[in-house]
Order: C-alpha cells, then structure tokens, then sequence
C-alpha cells in the first residue's frame, strides 16, 4: 500500500487536473460564447429591425421560379433589406424558404425582415384598386389616375385616342369615349395604360352584349347613339330616378329637330361639369356643343353606368321638352317653353347663372361646322317602360 503522504499526493494532483480541466473547458466555452454572442445578437436584431426609414419603396414581381436567395438578393440589391444572407438564413431556420407565394409585392426599408418574410409566406400581394365612378370623361379618368400615382394623365390620355388601339379594340370612334365600363380594377405593378383600357373596354363589352344589345336593337338605335344619349343623361341627372325622364326630353326634343341644349356638351373636352355653365360656354363652338349644333354630338361625353344605358333604352313616356334644376338636385320639367321660362324664373331667380372659367383640363377641340347627322328619322318611336 502507498503510504499516506502519497495518496494525498496523488488526489491532489487528480484535484489539480480537474480543476485545469473545468478552467479549460470554461474557457472555451466562453471563448466560443464570445466568438457566437455578437453574430446572434446581430441576426436577432436584423429579424426586428428595419434597414431605412421608409423613404425607399419598391415593388417587386416575383415569379414561381423564384428561389428564396434570388429573392433575399434582389431585396439586398434595392436596398430593402441590409443582408441577402441573414435573410435567407432566417428564412430557412423559419421554414418559410419553400413556402413562398409568387407575386408582385409592394415593400419598403422602413419594414423589418420580420414583416417582409411574413407577406411573402402569406401571399399578401400588391395590387391597386381603382374605381371609375359612373359619367366621368376620359379626361377625369386620366387625371384620377394621375393623382393616385398610378399613370401619368398625358400617357393615359395619349392611349385613348390612339387610333392603332382604337381599331384593335374594334372602335371606330375617335376614342374610347363612352367605352371604358364604370367598375373597380386591380392594377398590377407590370400593368400599362393600353392593358387598363382594353380591360375596361373589355368589360364594357360583356355588360353591353349581355345587357342592353338586344334592347338597342329592338329600339332601333346604334350602340353610339344609345352612349352618346346615356352619357348626357349621366351628367344631367342627379337624382337617380329622375334619369328615364330627362332621357324622354333629349328623345323628344330630337325628334322635334330641336336642339338637345344640353349643359355638359358645352364644356366637354374643356372642363369638368360642375352643374353650371356661363354664356361663354354655351357660345363655345366645338362638334359637341349642343347649344351650337342640331342633333347628337359625335360621340360620348362620358362613360355612362348601367342606369343611364337603361334609361336611354326604357325612357319615361312624357310630353316634357324642357328642364331646369331646382337646385336641390332634382329638376323642373316643362312642356311648353312658357313653362319653362316661368320655372327658370323662379329656380334662377336672383341668380347670375355664370360660372367663371377654369383652366382646360383636355385637349384643344377642332371648330367643325354643325353637326346635323343623328336627326329625327334616326330615332323611330321609344318603347314604353312597361
């Protein structure tokens, strides 16, 4: 046996041992929580954090074949994102690097990796929703989308009267007046103004051919005249019931080869109608005046709504060739023109009825001499409502 003195000896170098041991495996492990503190802390914090402070906003269309480094390199690239690999990294520890929905994505520096990745796994996709209200002209559509950012006015106007569009799209009118249908549209980032109107036109088509061909043909009347009608009645009528009658006065009052003197017509193409003209607008002498002109316009003066069309096609039976608004959005009709003047005495009474002129917001129009095309035997006798 050892003596005691040597035993003590050797537990205690066994003592040392261990604690030289603990001490080096303490180490590094510090060693290696100080190599892998700072890359955690940093990937941690780029999950959370954005890159910018939003002023930098880009859209994205990312395809099916798009890999998440493709993406994560394309973010990095526009400056949307600091880090192509942390990205990838944190979309692959997520489990989200298989499970992205293709798209076009709207993202911008102000939002955290976090957020991106998330709208990516979720299909959360950036599209623009655009309504066209019932009666606007090509001219407030243009400047609508002009405002929203979506096209520019002079582009979107420059397709509309575009004659290589116009005979794509199977229109033999100047413009697509009266054919770009009033709904809501989704406007993708790799959309143009020509695909938004031939969409429009396109609707047109299917609400017109499913609704109202028949009925134009059955009351003898061009898919044009019925536009040209439905369009003046639109911005005529304010009251929504009040739109079969005034469609009887225009129809009346044509086929007394009188003309239509409607408001709108005397600032189409200069102006928005806001209800008012001056008598420097009556006098303007365009092709759509028709306070300077017998008969129709030559075409639309706006994208007229269902109602309009049907009002057009189903007017109300009247005797009235007369009306002037009571101011509370609802008119006075009149058979006679004595009639009629007592009421603009009475509704105008005190009342200048002149409208300072604003700036042209369309195209200058060419001076054409009256247009007297689209007269009474163009227009056989209306079918009643009933």
């Amino acid at each position: 046996m050892l003596p005691n003195i040597e035993v003590r000896n050797l537990l205690g170098t066994i003592r040392n041992m261990r604690r030289k041991r603990t001490w080096l495996l303490t180490g590094a492990a510090l060693l290696l929580l100080l190599i892998l503190v700072p890359p955690i802390a940093t990937y941690l914090d780029f999950r959370r954090s954005p890159s910018g402070n939003g002023d930098n906003v880009r859209v994205f269309d990312f395809s099916s074949g798009y890999t998440m480094k493709r993406i994560a390199e394309e973010l990095e690239r526009s400056r949307i994102i600091s880090s192509s690999l942390l990205f990838a990294l944190y979309a692959r520890l997520e489990g989200a690097d298989s499970r992205v929905k293709a798209g076009s994505y709207r993202f911008s520096d102000a939002m955290p990796p976090a957020e991106i990745l998330r709208k990516l796994v979720d299909g959360e996709v950036y599209e623009v929703r655009f309504s066209v209200p019932e009666g606007y002209s090509v001219y407030q559509i243009a400047e609508l989308l002009d405002r929203r950012g979506i096209f520019r006015r002079g582009s979107f106007l420059r397709q509309c009267f575009s004659r290589p569009l116009l005979d794509e799209l199977g229109i033999t009118a100047g413009s697509v007046e009266g054919y770009l249908y009033p709904s809501t549209y989704t406007i993708r980032p790799n959309s143009d103004e020509k695909a938004l109107i031939s969409e429009m036109v396109a609707r047109f088509h299917t609400a017109y051919d499913g609704k109202f061909a028949e009925g134009a043909r059955r009351a003898g009347l061009r898919r044009e005249q019925v536009l040209t009608l439905a369009s003046m009645i639109e911005k005529e009528a304010v009251d929504p019931e009040e739109r079969p009658v005034i469609a009887s006065v225009f129809l009346n009052r044509l086929k007394r080869d009188m003309p239509l003197q409607s408001d709108p017509t005397a600032v189409y193409g200069v102006r928005a109608f806001a209800g008012k003209v001056s008598r420097q607008d009556i006098r303007r002498d365009t092709r759509y005046n028709t306070y300077r002109i017998k008969g129709l316009p030559p075409g639309p003066i706006g994208n007229p709504g269902d109602a309009a069309i049907e009002a057009v096609l189903f007017p109300a039976r009247t005797r009235y060739l007369y009306f002037v608004a009571r101011n509370d959005g609802t008119h006075h009709f009149s058979e006679s023109l004595e009639e009629h003047n007592r009421a603009v005495q009475k509704y105008l009474k005190n009342q200048e009825h002149i409208e300072h002129l604003q700036e042209a917001s369309g195209p200058e129009l060419r001076t054409d001499r009256p247009n007297l095309t689209n007269r009474r035997d163009d227009f056989p006798e209306r079918p009643s409502m009933q």
